[in-house]
């Protein structure tokens, strides 16, 4: 058995983590804690404040005694908005405080991309443009060159929960650009695990979105590799391993 941890702010897209450990279908185990996300506004200084090390490490402990092996600050927001070396000052805090390897959805999107070979992304996401335009420079801090951004302009988590397939699948095409070779739709607030094959056919491209790539990072720390098709290309790449 595998466990693995994650720190999740408020209640939004939670019940994406149980559907992606069904479909992982393996001795995979998700555990979930809910961290306090404050005000729960898509504005950069709520954001920032939403991943404070306070905030981080009320949840830790719970982790420790679920047996977690790895630990992932799962929002991609409360990481890229302290900026590339933030966000890194913020896991290696958690990673301390944890005493676990630990990650974060942001740093888990830059990984993601370099699994699939993918140098050039458009990204989709729910927030105010300003915000976006700031996961847009976290990946170029990463090396990706990122062709096109678009933002819905959203003004809260609980909003972006909210959307279904459609609203996704719209995000998804209004991202894409022809040169991209991966879609990213950064947001833990996004309900997109069942319907990643589907935003993978609209855009005819790889799609990375935060609950899945945040899983993902997790599984990367634990050094396990998992085929799970229905998860999207990220969860097909070679070499399996098959449990």
């Amino acid at each position: 058995m595998t466990a693995l941890g994650f720190l999740y702010p408020g209640h939004s897209g939670e019940d994406d983590y149980p559907r992606i450990e069904q479909l992982l279908g393996s001795d995979i185990r998700v555990d979930l804690v809910h961290t306090d996300p404050g005000e729960g506004a898509h504005r950069v200084d709520t954001l920032r404040d939403m991943g404070s090390p306070a905030r981080l490490a009320a949840g830790v402990e719970e982790l420790r005694l679920s047996g977690a092996e790895a630990v992932v600050w799962a929002s991609t927001s409360g990481g890229f908005t302290h900026g590339w070396d933030g966000a890194r000052e913020q896991i290696r805090a958690l990673a301390a405080t944890a005493g676990m390897p630990a990650s974060s959805t942001s740093f888990g999107f830059t990984h993601a991309a370099r699994e699939l070979g993918a140098r050039r992304v458009a990204v989709g996401a729910a927030y105010p443009r300003d915000v976006t335009g700031l996961f847009a420079e976290f990946l170029r801090a990463a090396g990706l060159e990122v062709t096109g951004v678009h933002g819905a302009g959203l003004g809260t988590a609980a909003e972006a929960a909210a959307w279904g397939e459609a609203e996704l699948l719209a995000l998804a095409r209004a991202a894409d650009r022809p040169e991209a070779e991966a879609v990213l739709l950064p947001g833990t607030a996004l309900r997109t695990a069942a319907h990643l094959p589907a935003l993978e056919k609209e855009v005819g491209k790889p799609v990375l979105t935060a609950n899945q790539v945040t899983v993902w990072e997790g599984l990367r720390l634990a050094d396990r590799r998992v085929n799970a098709p229905e998860l999207g290309a990220l969860f097909t790449r070679e070499p399996l391993v098959q449990v």
